[in-house]
């Protein structure tokens, strides 16, 4: 029986980044993917949603051209080939990072893995019939979608989660998205720009709850003028079929019915713990795996890393839990750690919204005083020449005592792209006067953060 250092469970951004980390090293890994490789993010979550809500803005973009001075006729769009066409970068990642793991240090193995148990410290595990052992063992097993229990979504051919949204070959005829979370939101954006009339359904008082409550509402007040039907304080008491009954605690009305062709259902997501009953003792919070700054977790070489921790679900967290992890394996000095403070997040609407560190909410819990500095984005020329009729939003939350960058959140395309400098100066502590100092090229949509700071 082959002994490996590491045995990996889930090949997702955290799985093939430690299994790639580890194998360079020298060391003999095993990795365990009951599905394909790269995990929800690769093949049913980031990458196939950012394909397609790309396909939807090249034909909004088209059919909104009048105001750059191009004209464009009877402009039409094929959601088969955009499925394709997502099929094909998907397929083409996936060949990526199996090549990625292709040394003579990583074995892959496709099937469904489950921890037997401990002896003298070594970790056995089964997959396909066959027993491996490890000395550490990472569980990188991710998340899926969770099914609220609501009356009438079991069985219900007219349920979609986001997998099934993804997959669909045809466009629905109309759609109550259930979540005004980042998912619903940009599932929302998807369909709204290839015409299909949409309802948002958020049972807290504003979509997107988490983010800086300023910038949402710019998002919001632009998708209900757009059309989309967004209800908030809004509660989904059942389903039957294709009708969904509600009630709202800000409306009259202690009860309606909304009726639509499909019926999307995105309300958050639970850390998938099949294979791992044989963990006895390992801790959980709240259905999650505890782990401390080095991702390991309170039992003897095991880790975890990803979604399956409950901290905070993206693939980029994963990816650096993983190479925190495994640093920690191999002892590496300085044994590095996570700056969870500086985690930047991006919600693909149109306009996009990007956010790094705290709001100036979530500041005064923790009784943080702060200075607020805010411009629209229009103050950058080039958000000026390439979006037109829009007007965006920057905050930047300075520590009112040293002057140190806290938070920084943005709306207006393309933030997405810039809104790792401002992580940046979050995770070193830079101060107003040092960020002050950053040249960032003229022009560019990323000089708003040039121009806020100097506000």
């Amino acid at each position: 029986m082959n002994r490996y250092f590491l045995a990996i469970i889930g090949g997702g951004p955290a799985g093939y980044t430690a299994a790639e980390k580890a194998s360079k090293a020298g060391k003999d890994v095993i990795l365990f993917e009951q599905n394909a490789l790269g995990g929800t993010c690769l093949n049913v979550g980031c990458i196939p949603t950012k394909s397609l809500l790309y396909g939807a803005k090249q034909y909004y973009n088209a059919s909104h051209a009048q105001k750059y001075g191009v004209s464009a006729e009877n402009v039409t769009f094929d959601f088969a080939a955009m499925q394709k066409r997502k099929t094909i970068v998907v397929r083409k990642l996936v060949a990526g990072i199996k090549a990625r793991l292709n040394n003579d240090h990583c074995t892959v193995v496709n099937g469904f893995a489950k921890v037997l148990d401990s002896i003298r410290q070594v970790w056995r595990i089964e997959c396909n019939g066959e027993t491996y052992e490890a000395e550490n063992l990472m569980i990188c097993t991710g998340s899926t979608n969770f099914v609220p229990p609501i009356p009438g979504i079991k069985d219900n051919p007219a349920i979609w989660d986001s997998t099934d949204a993804l997959a669909a070959t045809e466009l629905p005829k109309s759609i109550i998205i259930v979540g005004g979370g980042v998912i619903g939101m940009e599932f929302a954006t998807l369909y709204h720009e290839l015409g299909v009339p949409v309802t948002v359904i958020e049972a807290m008082p504003t979509i997107l709850p988490n983010l800086d409550p300023e910038v949402v509402q710019i998002l919001l007040d632009k998708y209900r003028k757009a059309g989309i039907q967004i209800l908030t304080s809004t509660k989904v008491e059942s389903i039957d079929g294709n009708t969904v009954s509600i009630s709202s605690s800000s409306s009259s009305t202690s009860l309606t019915s909304l009726t639509s062709d499909k019926i999307l259902v995105s309300v958050g997501r639970r850390a998938n713990l099949q294979g791992l009953e044989a963990l006895d003792g390992l801790e959980f919070n709240r259905g999650a795996i505890v782990v401390d700054e080095f991702c390991k977790t309170n039992l003897p070489n095991v880790y975890a890393c990803g979604d399956v921790t409950g901290k905070i679900m993206l693939a980029h967290v994963a990816s650096r839990q993983a190479e925190v992890a495994v640093g920690r394996m191999l002892k590496e000095i300085p044994l590095q750690r996570i700056a969870y403070n500086a985690i930047p997040s991006v919600v693909y609407t149109n306009p996009e919204i990007a956010s790094v560190g705290i709001t100036e909410q979530q500041a005064e819990s923790m009784s943080i005083p702060v200075e607020v500095h805010k411009l629209p984005m229009t103050y950058s020329g080039r958000f000026m020449a390439e979006n037109e009729g829009e007007t965006g939003l920057c905050k930047l939350i300075l520590d009112a005592k040293n002057h140190s960058v806290l938070g920084v959140h943005c709306i207006g395309n393309p933030c997405s792209e810039f809104i790792a400098a401002a992580s940046f100066a979050v995770r070193m502590g830079y101060t107003a006067a040092e960020f002050r100092q950053v040249v960032f090229p003229h022009p560019t949509v990323s000089e708003i953060l040039h121009e806020v700071i100097n506000e």
